[in-house]
């Protein structure tokens, strides 16, 4: 039912999030990322809860185990859920429940972590963590090689239907938040398109929030 991959610039502080399901809107309720903190997918039969909740945990300055030991002890439902929690600093780690449907399977890199379920094939999120350690440039675009070697891959055993890219910088809220909701066509290669729309402009609207005088007006009919 979905893939995803999350992963960190130590570097920069970057931290972001890709994602792609069979479901609708999915990026609404497996994505989640926190500045300074962490980037967090919450999949499977997802309780969008736990993404919260796994960032407020790394902020204490938990992670690895005694990370997903605290939250099972507040979840009472873990066999149903797969987790990949990736802190800005600190151990990846990844949960993957006994329900977890279908060709079900998680890898981990240096800086990222893939995780799947109802997958084509198991090497899946092998792929997609290669596709990102293998990338160069913004974390966006690494991000969006590792969706595009699991779609070459095989992706899903059926078809996805929505995506979602979610990045945050310094800044506190996300730099980056786009998202296929629906489609029946290709929603990675949309979701790619989007992107590359975004990303000349991207500069400009951090500016609108922390400057606004000097922001451009991006030639908006009746604005000054």
């Amino acid at each position: 039912m979905t893939f995803s991959i999350a992963a960190r610039c130590p570097d920069s502080g970057m931290l972001g999030v890709a994602v792609a399901s069979s479901s609708i809107a999915v990026a609404a309720r497996c994505s989640h990322v926190r500045s300074g903190v962490g980037a967090v997918l919450s999949q499977n039969v997802t309780n969008p809860a736990l993404g919260p909740l796994a960032l407020d945990l790394m902020a204490s300055g938990l992670s690895g185990q005694p990370l997903l030991q605290t939250l099972a002890a507040q979840e009472p439902h873990m066999d149903w859920r797969q987790l990949v929690l990736v802190p800005l600093r600190g151990d990846i780690i990844i949960h993957s429940g006994a329900q977890a449907m279908g060709i079900h399977a998680a890898a981990q890199g240096q800086h990222c972590a893939a995780g799947g379920n109802l997958l084509a094939r198991p090497d899946i999120p092998a792929r997609m963590v290669a596709a990102f350690e293998n990338s160069r440039g913004h974390l966006a675009d690494r991000l969006l090689a590792a969706m595009q070697a699991a779609v070459a891959g095989g992706g899903e055993a059926g078809p996805i239907h929505a995506a979602g890219l979610k990045i945050t910088d310094q800044q506190s809220w996300p730099v980056i938040d786009l998202r296929v909701d629906w489609s029946d066509a290709a929603p990675i290669s949309e979701l790619t398109a989007l992107w590359q729309r975004y990303q000349p402009q991207l500069q400009d609207y951090v500016t609108r929030a922390v400057n606004p005088a000097l922001a451009p007006g991006f030639g908006v009919p009746g604005a000054p």
